[in-house]
């Protein structure tokens, strides 16, 4: 059964940096396309970053230039590198495949905040 578990949130500074993780099972991130997602109260979920299976990677326009996607294909770990954060960055975030979906985890909480 697929599992992906997001780690890596908490309480940062507008200004500071966050790096998330994802770790998976079930499901390969060497050939499966991925995604980071984030839904902040009151609004829907939205595509953050994604990432495809040749390495190809794409941005919403908000956080072009501060966020970083990437992944680690020994440890089929996904990462989003947080630089320069705001506080319209807090949401929870979560990671899915972008096409190949499979049940949504708890997410983590990445809270911008002075």
């Amino acid at each position: 059964q697929v599992q992906l578990v997001e780690s890596g949130g908490g309480l940062v500074q507008p200004g500071g940096s966050l790096r998330l993780s994802c770790a998976g099972s079930g499901m390969l991130f060497s050939i499966n396309a991925m995604g980071w997602y984030r839904q902040a109260p009151g609004k829907q979920r939205e595509l953050v970053a994604s990432i495809t299976g040749g390495g190809i990677t794409t941005y919403v326009d908000s956080v072009k230039g501060r966020f970083t996607i990437s992944r680690d294909s020994a440890k089929n770990t996904m990462y989003l590198q947080m630089n320069s954060v705001k506080p319209e960055d807090t949401a929870v975030y979560y990671c899915n495949g972008l096409v190949r979906k499979t049940a949504w985890g708890q997410g983590t909480q990445v809270t911008v905040s002075s």
